[in-house]
């Protein structure tokens, strides 16, 4: 899975260069929008570690700049999330009902939406970390509601809590504290993009 998503970012960078030609080409980002929160009552956060074509523009083109700092605890705070749901959420749908049933206007909605909100996740992951948009972005919070302790990681005896999976994990999560635990790390906002697994060196990782 984690192939597909190293390229997944051609499809971001090809639906913003078409939806400027065709405005409303913008429309299918829908997919982008419900995808997350349908696979998360089955796999939690799926969606976002192995098939988001901006995680994977996070991933593979601005991390190499970004300083991978600690994200902020404030964006991880309920509240801040509640409102980034409420805001966007709001934010979309005056713009579309502004926009009354005409497709380029609708598309263009999408388009908007989706440049901006990446511009802000290019400045934070510039200032701390190439996921930070992710851990307040409103479909990933409401995947994280809908998919809490789905899939979870089981963390075999052999993990000898070196850490390397809180290094590899794109949120700081702490697999490693659910050794031993016959329920596994089902952390709400894992991403289930194996980083821990293929990081871990006794291999005591695994979905």
């Amino acid at each position: 899975m984690m192939k597909l998503q190293k390229y997944a970012f051609w499809i971001f960078l090809a639906y913003l260069a078409i939806a400027y030609l065709y405005p409303a080409f913008g429309i299918i980002a829908i997919i982008c929008m419900l995808a997350p929160v349908l696979i998360a009552p089955f796999k939690g956060r799926f969606w976002c570690g192995n098939f988001c074509p901006r995680g994977s523009f996070y991933d593979h083109v601005l991390s190499r700049f970004s300083p991978q700092k600690t994200i902020p605890a404030f964006f991880r705070t309920q509240g801040f999330r509640i409102f980034m749901v409420m805001f966007i959420m709001t934010v979309f749908t005056v713009q579309m009902f502004q926009a009354r049933g005409d497709l380029d206007a609708m598309g263009m909605v999408f388009v908007r939406l989706i440049v901006i909100t990446t511009l802000v996740g290019i400045v934070f992951g510039f200032l701390w970390h190439h996921r930070t948009w992710c851990s307040f972005c409103p479909m990933g919070t409401m995947a994280s509601w809908f998919g809490k302790r789905k899939k979870p990681l089981a963390v075999e005896s052999s993990c000898v809590n070196c850490k390397l999976c809180v290094k590899a994990c794109p949120f700081n999560l702490e697999p490693y504290s659910a050794k031993g635990s016959a329920d596994g790390f089902g952390h709400a906002d894992c991403l289930k993009c194996e980083a821990c697994v293929n990081a871990c060196p006794k291999k005591a990782l695994s979905f």
